[in-house]
C-alpha cells in the first residue's frame, strides 16, 4: 500500500518521505536516520557531516545565477512521534510506517504517519537531489530529538552555520506563515509509596478509558478534547470518595507532546458495595460521555471484573495523589492578549504511571510569555508538592518572539498573494518550533516556518494532504527563486 504515494505528485517529495519512512526514526533513537541521511548527502556527493550531538548538515552550491542571492538554511528534524493504537501489533524500533492513500489523504495503518516532520525532510531531500531547482547557496540542517527534548536544536553551536535565512519546513496548516512559536518545560512529579496488602472481602476491577482522539498538545489543546488521565482521575476519586476505591495500578497517556487517548487502571472495592458501585459509575460514565459526545463520539469507558491484586497503594497517598490530579491544570490555561485566538500558556498531563510503589506524572507546560510559563509550571509543583510528591523542572526551551519587520515574511507574503490570490494567516503558533532554540546561537538570522496541511499530529489518526503538499511545494520552488540578494 505504501507505494501508491510514489506516484502522487510531487513525486520527488513523496518518493524521499516513503524512502525516509522506511527507516524507523523515535526521538532519542535517530541512529538510524542519521546514517541514512548521511549516505543520502554523500550518495549526492555534497559536502555532509554531523555534529557533536548528531544534527546532520548537507550544505549545496548555488545553482547557476543564484550566486549572489543569500544562503539560506532549510530546517527540518529526523524523529518523529511514535503511538499506535492498542490493538495495532507494531514494533516502531524494526518496521517502516505502513501507508496508504485514502482520497486526498495519505494516512498509517495504525500508527503515526510521520509527516511531522517528515514531509519537511523529504521536500528538503527533494531540493538538495534535484538538478532542475532553481536555489541559492543551502545548508540543509536535520535535527534529532524535536519531540522529545529539543536536545538537537538546543546542542547545535554557533557558527556551524553561515546561513543569514532559515526556512523551518515545520508548519502544519498551508494557509500559515509562522512567526513565533510557545516555549515550554517538563513538570514531572514522582513520589514511591508503601504498598498495602489487599484487603480480603474485596472485588478488583480494571477500568479503561479509550477511544479518545489524542493530538498535538500544543496545537490541538485549544480544541478542549479528552484527557484520558483526567477522565480516569475523575472515575478513581468518585469511587473513592463514595465507596472506599482502591488503586492498585494506574498507566496512562504515553509522551508528553501527546494528548493522552488512553489510560488503564487496576482497583478493588468491597465486595459488599460492588453492585452500588457498578450502578453509580455507570451513572457517571453515561454523564463523562454525554459531556464529550460533540468532541469524543468514540470514547468509551469500560469496566471489567478481573483477578485480584496481591497489593494496593498507601491509603494516605492515595487520597493526596488523587486530589492532586484532580487540582492540577489541564489545558489552556491563558490566551494571548494580543493574538486573537492564540493560546498563550497551556498544560498537558500526558502521563500517569501508579506501579510497584512508586508514582510518576509527567506534564508538558507550554507559553509564548515566559513569565507565565514559569507562573503555569510553579502553580503545578505547588498542586503537587502539597500533595507530598517531589517536582522536577527538564527540558526547558524559549520560545520564537515574532519579527514583524522580517525580510523573508515580505518575500512569502507576497508570493503567496501572487499564486494563491489570497492572504496567507501569519501567526505565531502553540507549538514547540525549533526557531527560538536556534535562534539563541545565531540571534541575526531571519526565520520563518510553513509547511502542508497535516492533521492529527502525533497520534495513529496522524494524515497529510496530497493537494495541500503540492500547493507547499510549488510555494517552496517559488521561494527559493526569489531569496533576496546579498547585502
Amino acid at each position: 500500500m505504501s507505494q501508491d504515494i510514489r506516484n502522487k505528485e510531487p513525486k520527488a517529495v513523496w518518493n524521499h518521505f516513503a524512502d525516509l519512512n522506511g527507516v524507523p526514526r523515535p526521538s532519542k533513537k535517530e541512529e538510524r536516520v542519521i546514517q541514512f541521511m548521511v549516505d543520502f548527502g554523500k550518495k549526492l556527493n555534497l559536502e555532509t557531516f554531523v555534529d557533536n550531538v548528531g544534527n546532520v548538515i548537507i550544505k549545496k552550491p548555488a545553482s547557476s545565477g543564484m550566486e549572489n542571492r543569500k544562503t539560506i538554511v532549510m530546517q527540518g528534524h529526523l524523529d518523529m512521534v511514535h503511538q499506535k493504537n492498542a490493538d495495532t501489533d507494531f514494533d516502531f524500533d524494526k518496521e517502516g510506517i505502513k501507508m496508504f492513500v485514502d482520497g486526498d489523504w495519505l494516512k498509517a495503518e495504525g500508527t503515526t504517519l510521520g509527516a511531522d516532520n517528515g514531509l519537511g525532510v523529504a521536500a528538503i531531500m527533494a531540493v538538495l537531489s534535484s538538478k532542475e531547482i532553481t536555489h541559492p547557496e543551502i545548508e540543509a540542517l536535520f535535527t534529532i530529538d524535536e519531540e522529545t527534548g529539543m536536545t538537537g536544536a538546543m546542542g547545535l553551536e554557533g557558527g556551524v552555520l553561515k546561513g543569514e535565512i532559515l526556512l523551518n519546513l515545520d508548519t502544519e496548516e498551508d494557509d500559515e506563515i509562522g512567526i513565533g512559536c510557545a516555549g515550554g518545560v517538563d513538570v514531572t512529579a514522582t513520589k514511591n509509596y508503601k504498598e498495602e496488602n489487599t484487603p480480603e472481602n474485596t472485588t478488583a476491577f480494571s477500568i479503561t478509558v479509550k477511544g479518545l482522539n489524542g493530538g498535538h498538545s500544543g496545537m490541538d489543546i485549544i480544541k478542549g478534547l479528552g484527557n484520558a488521565n483526567k477522565i480516569m482521575n475523575r472515575i478513581l476519586y468518585d469511587g473513592f470518595e463514595k465507596f472506599g476505591l482502591r488503586i492498585a495500578e494506574i498507566n496512562g497517556g504515553s509522551l508528553r507532546n501527546a494528548i493522552p487517548r488512553e489510560s488503564f487502571a487496576t482497583i478493588v472495592i468491597d465486595t459488599v458495595s460492588k453492585e452500588n458501585f457498578l450502578s453509580e459509575i455507570e451513572i457517571l460514565i453515561n454523564n463523562i460521555k454525554n459531556e464529550f459526545s460533540t468532541l469524543e463520539s468514540n470514547l468509551a469507558i469500560e469496566i471489567q471484573e478481573v483477578e485480584s491484586p496481591k497489593v494496593i497503594m498507601e491509603l494516605g497517598v492515595q487520597e493526596s495523589f488523587i486530589k492532586a490530579i484532580y487540582a492540577a491544570h489541564n489545558g489552556v490555561y491563558r490566551m494571548s492578549p494580543d493574538v486573537v485566538g492564540l493560546v498563550e500558556t497551556s498544560n498537558n498531563i500526558a502521563r500517569i504511571i501508579v506501579k510497584d510503589g512508586g508514582i510518576k506524572v509527567g506534564c508538558l507546560t507550554r507559553s509564548s510569555s515566559e513569565t507565565n510559563k514559569w507562573d503555569l509550571a510553579n502553580s503545578l509543583r505547588s498542586c503537587f508538592e502539597l500533595a507530598g510528591l517531589d517536582v522536577d523542572f527538564s527540558g526547558e526551551y524559549p520560545g520564537w518572539l515574532p519579527n514583524l519587520n522580517s525580510e523573508i515574511l515580505v518575500v512569502l507574503e507576497g508570493l503567496y498573494k501572487e499564486l494563491f490570490n489570497e492572504n496567507p494567516n501569519v501567526a505565531a503558533c502553540h507549538a514547540g518550533l525549533e526557531c527560538g532554540i536556534l535562534g539563541q546561537n545565531y540571534p541575526e538570522m531571519d526565520m520563518i516556518s510553513f509547511g502542508p496541511n497535516i492533521r492529527g499530529a502525533h497520534s495513529p489518526d496522524e494524515r497529510a494532504q496530497i493537494s495541500s503538499t503540492q500547493k507547499f511545494w510549488k510555494l517552496l520552488l517559488e521561494v527559493l527563486k526569489n531569496i533576496p540578494q546579498k547585502a
